[in-house]
């Protein structure tokens, strides 16, 4: 989670945005309590019914994280942790399509 965090600072004054979800099976004081904590500076929510997991395909581990450019279409799915570095350079492509 660091190192999206400081993705989203790094990116967020060029349009970039972060979303992250919790999945239904998560607690939701935990997820609370981790976000505040850990002053996570985006928005966070919690898939208390699985809906948003079904809507993006499925999710079935965790990790899952999305890159999504301006016109709403999936670009990369990374399951795991991902290569920060690529995945910076990939963001800086798509902050510059129109």
């Amino acid at each position: 989670m660091p190192q999206m965090v400081e993705l989203f600072k790094t990116y967020r004054g060029q349009g970039f945005a972060t979303v992250a979800v919790a999945m239904a099976y998560d607690p939701p004081a935990s997820v609370v309590y981790y976000s505040e904590s850990r002053q996570l500076p985006f928005d966070v929510v919690i898939d208390n019914t699985g809906s948003v997991a079904r809507a993006w395909g499925g999710i079935d581990a965790t990790p899952t994280s999305f890159l999504v450019n301006r016109r709403g279409d999936i670009v990369q799915r990374f399951v795991g942790t991902p290569d920060f570095a690529a995945l910076a350079k990939t963001i800086e492509k798509l902050l510059k399509e129109v």
